[in-house]
Order: structure tokens, then sequence, then C-alpha cells
């Protein structure tokens, strides 16, 4: 892609989604995710009305009187997005592909990040990790950031989820927000996310597409599989293997949730003829 290309794509995606995280995200945002970071401030006498929570025991076995721990909201958080770079994120039947509506939401969540001052980090992973962007703040670091989730190419094409996952919770040493934004064509990353749930809070945002859920009859195709690259002849027009084919769809997408219930993560499906920012307004606002 050329330069001038480039540019033209990066200012079209920030005019978008910069004006979306002002008029529509910007509340919910800061309700949704500025509360979950906490920091002990100071302990003060136990007063009526205060959670009995909070209670500091040692301290009131040393007066004999009960005190309680007093926190604080974070001013600053560390928001970072996992971005599925894999083979399958090309793929699109509607009028984006997987990839595009993956870099709107990055977009639109890095610059909500930015205007509640917040730090805002990327990794980039297939099977590996492609490309780390540690967190900073400012417009400059966000137009990297866009400028990287149009143009980058990863090396390899398959996914390993819980490489991410893994890398997350090792080199992000303080607790943060994090948005796995992925397919989720991987079933084997539920105890990394386990652990890094623990140290952070994962938040998991399912991109598809409509064709994944189900297959027209169109009669004999020819598939490619974006990430192993192997071809295979499809006879569309036999109903037992569009059966097969939606029965396979349902099995991965309730196998994922449930690895999302079991985790305790909150999370999202958003498809890709479909409008991402009431997946999100919901998200956010059923964690206020």
């Amino acid at each position: 892609m050329e330069t001038s290309e480039l540019l033209k794509k990066v200012r079209q995606i920030e005019i978008k989604t910069r004006g979306l995280s002002n008029n529509i995200f910007a509340g919910e945002y800061h309700s949704a995710f500025k509360g979950r970071g906490m920091t002990f401030s100071e302990v003060r006498e136990y007063q009526y009305g205060d959670d009995i929570r909070n209670i500091d025991w040692n301290v009131t076995a040393r007066f004999n009187h009960p005190y309680v721990k007093i926190f604080e909201e974070e001013r600053e958080l560390t928001v970072m997005l996992l971005i599925d770079v894999s083979g399958s994120r090309e793929f699109g039947t509607s009028f984006k592909y997987k990839k595009n509506v993956i870099t709107e939401i990055a977009a639109v969540l890095a610059f909500s990040a930015i205007q509640n001052n917040d730090k805002i980090g990327v990794i980039f992973f297939s099977d590996k990790i492609e490309k780390f962007i540690s967190p900073q703040k400012g417009r400059k670091h966000i137009l990297h950031i866009i400028r990287q989730l149009i143009s980058f190419t990863p090396e390899n094409r398959t996914t390993n989820i819980g490489e991410a996952l893994r890398y997350l919770t090792n080199a992000i040493k303080k607790r943060c927000t994090a948005f796995v934004i992925s397919d989720f064509m991987d079933d084997d990353f539920e105890n990394p996310l386990k652990i890094a749930n623990q140290k952070h809070d994962v938040v998991a945002l399912k991109v598809y597409d409509k064709r994944e859920t189900e297959m027209p009859s169109v009669g004999l195709v020819k598939l490619k599989d974006a990430e192993s690259g192997a071809y295979s002849w499809i006879d569309t027009s036999n109903r037992k293997v569009r059966d097969s084919f939606e029965r396979h769809w349902i099995e991965n997408d309730e196998n994922t949730k449930s690895i999302f219930r079991k985790c305790g993560i909150d999370n999202t499906s958003i498809r890709t003829d479909e409008d991402y920012v009431k997946a999100l307004m919901y998200l956010f606002k059923k964690r206020i």
C-alpha cells in the first residue's frame, strides 16, 4: 500500500472512530472500566454505612475499634488491545472483512482510552507474538497504532490465543484492562485466559461473518482454508453438508462462550454486517 493511500485510510478511520469515542462511548467507557482500577489510600474509623468487607482487621485489633480501608480510583489505567492477525481475519462476505471491523473497534477503544487519560498498547498475534507496541499516550501514538492495524503483515497465519494471553500476563506487570479482539477460531486457551483474568481485567470481543454460521446452496464450490492454505471441494447443494457446517459453527460458538463463562470473562459477539456500536454499548452498560 502506498504511503498516500495509507495516510488517507488512517485519516478516514481517525475521523469516524474518534467521533464515535467522543460522542457515544465517553461516559460508558469511564463508568465501565475506570472504576475497576482501585488503589489503597488510607484507613479511618468505621462509620455507619461503610462496607464491612473493607474492615482492616489488623488495625481494628490493634486499637480495639473498627477501622476500614479506603480505596480511590486510579487516575490512569493501562489498556491493552490483543489483536488477532491470523489468516482467518481476511474473510468477509458482506460490506467488510473481519480485519476491517477489528481495525475500527480497536481504534474506537484506543481513542476512548486516550480521552480518559489512559495509556494504550497493542499485542498483534497469530500463533506467535507478531508485534508488541508498548502502552503510551497521545494522538501521535494512536495514529501509529491505526497505521499498524491497517498495514501490518504477519509472518504466520494460524492462531494461538493462549500464546497471546501468556505474553500479556508476563509482559504487563501492572493490572490493566485487556481487550482480546478475535474470531476465536481456537479452542485451547481456557487456562491461559483464566490466569490472565486473575491478574488483569480481560474482555473478549468476538468478530465473525454471517457466512461462517451458515452455508448457502450454490452448488459445487472450491474453498480455501485461510490459515492452513488447504483447498477442498464442497457440494453446498447437499442439505446434510450445510447442516453439518451449521452444527460445527454452533458447537464451536457454544464452546467459546462456555470458556468465557467459566473464566468470568465479559464478552460480546459482533457480526461484520451489523452495527458494532450497539454491541459495544451493550457490553459497556452491562459492566456499569
